[in-house]
């Protein structure tokens, strides 16, 4: 078919119905968008709908960078058995916006505040979720940046100072490394969006078990059923002074038990029955992620996001990488490498993680303190 032949895209507006074919169905020129964002805390799979501007203008939305370019081929060979791996990290950069919603110093810097290895397993019915804690004491691997600056390797240094020295490229090379797999994929949110994301979501309900009073993270909670606006939301995944042992670790759990309640919103919520909340959703969320270039197309988070949506909470497995507290300091971990193994060899061979991997680790003790209601 030439150009001049090819029929305009119908451009409806966000909130109202779009034309009808004869049949009671949208015309053949209307697309459906769907965008998938993973979370700070996990997966979200997210929609949008509209055609024509509104397809250009959420691509355009979408940063992304070339992973394959930036790290050369001194990779982990690609594993060929139908699963995929992806690096999922929320920022806390304290710049712009980020300062008042994050707290702390803006010294310029931004690190990886949360950071998650998501195995989707050959068939993409069921996912794992191994969280790293930002706290763990690692030997990086010398990286290049997007920018082609190379920074030499660093030994004993914390997990997060990979991204704040390289970006996003530094943190993949780092988790390659470490796990000995290679990432298909990488997904990245900030602050600013994963609170805009909740907001447009209409909340998330959770319900807590005990109290949860964290001034550094703006969190207040009495215990009980709460519908988490994104403000409340935010803190409640970076809270770790006010429950547990107030460890990382003991936030991880909470963004953990976070992740399954926002799967279990997005089912319910009825998205897909407002057009107005649709566009709005795939808006925020393609201004929000960064991902690698392969994913740095709308038509690309279509094939991604129709590839995970039969992976309910039900169907995830969340643990922690297996990790010690350090007996010099308290405030750090260490990785059980014996451990560790059996979680990336599982991996690797598109099997579940067996329970030896994480019995006797260090946990954080906040499990069971935040749940879906």
């Amino acid at each position: 078919m030439s150009a001049e032949s090819t029929p305009e895209p119908v451009i409806p507006t966000p909130g109202e119905p779009g034309p009808r074919s004869g049949n009671g169905r949208r015309g053949k020129s209307r697309r459906a968008l769907r965008v998938a964002a993973w979370t700070a805390a996990g997966v979200v799979v997210l929609g949008g709908t509209g055609a024509g501007y509104l397809y250009f203008k959420l691509n355009g939305n979408i940063k992304s960078f070339d992973i394959n370019q930036a790290l050369g081929n001194d990779r982990p060979s690609k594993i060929d058995n139908g699963s995929e791996n992806i690096l999922v990290l929320g920022s806390d950069s304290r710049s712009g916006s980020n300062k008042k919603l994050g707290g702390g110093t803006d010294d310029g810097s931004a690190r990886s505040d949360t950071a998650m290895i998501v195995h989707v397993y050959e068939g993409h019915k069921k996912a794992a979720v191994v969280s790293v804690p930002r706290d763990t004491l690692i030997d990086r691997p010398a990286c290049t940046d997007t920018k082609g600056t190379r920074h030499p390797a660093a030994n004993g240094v914390m997990f997060n100072e990979a991204y704040s020295t390289g970006g996003a490229a530094c943190a993949v090379k780092t988790v390659e490394s470490l796990t000995g797999i290679r990432m298909d994929h990488y997904l990245e949110v900030d602050f600013a969006g994963f609170q805009k994301l909740v907001d447009d979501l209409g909340g998330v309900p959770v319900t807590t078990m005990k109290s949860i009073d964290d001034p550094q993270s703006h969190l207040n909670l009495q215990a009980g059923t709460h519908t988490l606006d994104g403000r409340q939301a935010l803190g409640l995944v970076r809270t770790r002074h006010g429950v547990g042992d107030g460890s990382d670790l003991g936030r991880i759990q909470l963004q953990q038990a976070f992740v399954k309640a926002l799967l279990t919103q997005v089912k319910h919520v009825g998205i897909f029955s407002n057009p107005k909340k649709l566009y709005d959703l795939a808006d925020t969320a393609t201004k929000t992620v960064t991902t690698d270039s392969d994913l740095g197309s709308v038509n690309s988070l279509i094939d991604f996001a129709d590839g995970l949506k039969g992976i309910g909470s039900q169907h995830m497995t969340m643990i922690t990488m297996p990790v010690r507290y350090d007996p010099s300091n308290p405030n750090r971990v260490l990785m059980q490498k014996q451990k560790a193994q059996l979680v990336w060899d599982a991996l690797k061979n598109d099997r579940p993680i067996p329970k030896p991997a994480t019995t006797g680790t260090a946990t954080g003790e906040a499990k069971g303190v935040v749940s879906a209601p």
